[in-house]
């Protein structure tokens, strides 16, 4: 089976392909079209960067499973030792109105644990990458995340409803609330100290939090699901519930609050 230093050369000329399929349909009226139940929009772009990483990605490594958002999912891989875990195009609603921060979002799951990943987005020429156990980087630049203590107002990704006072039995986070469009992006931007934590605590898909994931913890920081407990990927489900991203004091701070 191929090191992980060799996985991650494979998702980063992978995530660059895929941007120069985005960067074609940027902000020239891709086609759309509304998924089922609710679950948001697709483009032509999603859908063309889904099959090329696909092509590209299980030819060079066919004993590996798997699992993307816009692929249909084939329980098999579960069976498999590794397993893709991909987003073509996170961020999708702002990659439609014209927004530069959407990213490509590729992770390689071995055993349940992501082990390699990529973030990339394309047009703001921001490559974030990480393998267990080798520290997280963009472009290339080794990244750690905010010592923020705990105390006082920290600067966190969440929406407004995240914060609404039933979620939090010990009392809302003091914070300064900020927003990006991209779920993969949002941790990434943690683990190089722009934000403190990151916090979506409805249910999540893997295909967005694995690579971010990895990237937090490589940059020194804690991620969990929103109840404390341990991120576990490839599942029959492919969702956490909730997700908590921070600095170990912090982290363990904004747990506090939540299970008081």
């Amino acid at each position: 089976m191929p090191g992980t230093d060799s996985d991650l050369a494979l998702l980063v000329a992978a995530a660059h392909a895929a941007g120069e399929i985005a960067a074609t349909h940027f902000r020239n009226r891709p086609r759309v079209w509304e998924k089922s139940d609710g679950q948001g929009p697709v483009t032509q772009a999603d859908l063309e960067v889904d099959a090329m990483l696909r092509a590209r990605l299980m030819a060079a490594r066919p004993d590996y499973g798997w699992l993307s958002e816009e692929s249909a999912d084939d329980h098999a891989r579960l069976a498999r030792k590794r397993v893709f875990i991909i987003d073509p195009i996170d961020g999708t609603r702002a990659f439609i109105d014209g927004q530069t921060g959407f990213s490509h979002v590729l992770c390689i799951v071995e055993d349940g644990a992501p082990v390699a990943a990529v973030i990339h987005l394309p047009l703001l020429q921001y490559t974030y990458t990480a393998q267990r156990g080798q520290g997280a980087f963009l472009n290339g630049q080794r990244v750690q995340v905010s010592q923020h203590g705990g105390t006082g107002r920290a600067d966190i990704l969440v929406a407004r409803p995240q914060l609404a006072a039933k979620l939090w039995p010990g009392g809302v986070p003091d914070c300064t609330r900020h927003f990006r469009p991209s779920l993969a992006w949002r941790l990434a931007l943690v683990a190089e100290a722009q934000f403190d934590a990151m916090l979506p605590l409805r249910p999540t898909w893997h295909w967005d939090i694995a690579a971010g994931a990895l990237m937090v913890s490589e940059a020194g920081g804690v991620v969990s699901d929103g109840h404390g407990a341990q991120l576990r990927f490839n599942l029959a489900e492919p969702r956490a519930d909730g997700i908590i991203a921070a600095g170990p004091a912090l982290h363990a701070a904004l747990l506090a609050r939540r299970t008081a």
